[in-house]
């Protein structure tokens, strides 16, 4: 329980969902979405802040050259993801130029949440420091082996890139070392489902609770 986080919301409960590359962190939000919680994807959010036309993506194709935007503009992630691996000083000029405005959009959408809770949904929720901003941590827990077979089918890209996400996110026993909850995500989709419903219930009750 993160007792210090400062009440962003309208309805004041903020819960951080977390976990690693393929874990199923998106299918665990929109498990919560058809149950009425509505979430903030820092994934989602950090594309935003990129798109065509953004500051932070002239920012970058001044810094990395023409080559790093597509044919229309937009930018090549997999060309900005290869050098980011290849050069840490390029990583941390990224890191510098896209982590503010990510939090300060992150922090604008989660002020305009209505809803009893909200998920921040956030991969690297721990690494960025941005548990700090909830009160409950919700880790999607999964075996390394399946986050990697998820990962390699869902990105189509090889295993060695995933692996390399895999090592520079935090351990699977760092992450459930850091949660409040804990969601398996080893099963099927009843399982999992079953297992969103009881949190649910859970985050209702002490949303209400924190509103009186």
């Amino acid at each position: 329980m993160h007792d210090s986080a400062p009440p962003l919301t309208k309805t004041s409960l903020l819960i951080g969902l977390t976990g690693g590359i393929g874990s199923g962190k998106s299918t665990v939000a929109e498990g919560f979405k058809t149950l009425g919680a509505n979430y903030i994807d820092a994934d989602i959010v950090a594309r935003e802040v990129v798109a065509l036309g953004t500051p932070c993506l002239a920012s970058i194709a001044a810094q990395f050259g023409p080559t790093i935007l597509q044919q229309d503009g937009t930018l090549n992630r997999a060309a900005l993801r290869q050098i980011i691996f290849q050069d840490n000083t390029a990583k941390e000029w990224l890191e510098a130029l896209l982590h503010p405005a990510i939090r300060q959009a992150l922090l604008q959408q989660l002020a305009a949440s209505q809803t009893p809770y909200t998920l921040l949904v956030a991969p690297l929720l721990f690494e960025n420091g941005l548990d700090k901003l909830v009160q409950r941590t919700v880790v999607v827990d999964v075996a390394e082996e399946t986050q990697l077979a998820r990962a390699t089918k869902r990105d189509s890209s090889s295993q060695s890139q995933i692996k390399a996400i895999m090592d520079a996110q935090m351990t699977r026993f760092q992450r459930r070392q850091r949660a409040d909850e804990i969601i398996d995500n080893n099963g099927d989709a009843t399982q999992l489902f079953a297992q969103i419903k009881v949190l649910h219930d859970k985050f209702l009750e002490l949303a209400a609770k924190l509103a009186h």
